[in-house]
């Protein structure tokens, strides 16, 4: 047998799984997302019609697309980097020789990671609670008026957004922290010698080798951000003003609240095209760097 085809029978189930769990899902969102699929189709097929692209010119003129495509950038061009910062900076800490109790630590920053979100946010729901909230009374301790964390559509957002990282960072953590402790000790040492101070070292050696991580980080970190959903569901249902509604809750909404699943199936489709697109411009700006 040939190399080639040695390599191709031994990843045949892999790309099977593949094909199954993501090639066909996706071909079935494209299908329904060209026809009026709906309860009543669900009753009887023969009420299936065909719309080509009706339900996709009918998104792009609905201003609830719109204002959920806006607000979805907003959580992912806020949070994306917020929680990559987090995550770095909680790494190098447990990753410092200065560091105590180091596997405390780990496991306490990992554990919001495998915490249910619908546990922790009612726990959050009452920290951003306006009258008795925790936040609020620190705010109050320091002559702050109180903020509408949950009831102000200026601050719903970033409210949500900072649960988010709060929920997520913990996982980013463990692959940097992993990706530090692969760092040859030796080219601290010898920079040291030379005088390079810690943020020359950061700079110049750890950003550098943990190039290829932070990549994957940043991939990882787009397409969940880009899927928010859960954590607008349960703390603030879309509101306030829907300043909260996300692409994925619209879908939802259209797909299991109106019973529009063509129309759930275009969403779902144009969130996948822009999350495709916007991790191959960041694979096409990794390469452009030098970064593999």
């Amino acid at each position: 047998m040939k190399p080639s085809t040695a390599g191709w029978v031994f990843a045949a189930p892999a790309l099977s799984v593949i094909g199954v769990f993501f090639a066909v899902p996706v071909l079935a969102a494209l299908a329904l997302s060209l026809t009026d699929f709906d309860i009543y189709s669900l009753a009887h097929i023969e009420n299936l019609r065909f719309v080509a692209f009706d339900n996709y010119l009918n998104l792009l003129r609905n201003p609830l697309f719109w204002s959920a495509l806006g607000n979805t950038l907003y959580f992912v061009a806020v949070g994306v980097p917020l929680s990559i910062a987090v995550s770095l900076g909680a790494a190098l800490l447990l990753h410092s020789r200065l560091a105590w109790f180091k596997p405390l630590f780990r496991t306490a920053f990992f554990a919001p990671v495998v915490t249910t979100v619908v546990a922790v946010a009612v726990i959050w729901r009452y920290l951003l609670h306006t009258r008795y909230g925790l936040i609020n009374w620190g705010l109050a301790q320091l002559g702050i008026d109180p903020v509408d964390w949950l009831g102000d559509p200026d601050w719903a957002m970033p409210a949500i957004i900072l649960f988010a990282v709060w929920k997520n960072f913990g996982y980013n953590m463990i692959i940097f922290l992993a990706g530090l402790q692969a760092i040859p000790e030796d080219l601290y040492e010898a920079a040291r010698i030379d005088g390079a101070s810690p943020a020359r070292q950061f700079r110049h050696i750890t950003l550098p080798i943990l190039g290829p991580v932070l990549l994957m980080v940043s991939i990882l970190t787009l397409a969940g951000y880009f899927q928010l959903f859960a954590e607008p569901y349960v703390i603030t249902q879309g509101g306030p003003l829907q300043s909260t509604v996300s692409v994925l809750y619209l879908m939802y909404e259209e797909g299991f609240k109106w019973w529009n699943l063509g129309n759930a199936s275009a969403v779902a489709f144009l969130l996948f095209v822009l999350m495709t697109a916007t991790t191959s411009a960041l694979m096409w700006i990794a390469r452009r760097k030098g970064v593999e």
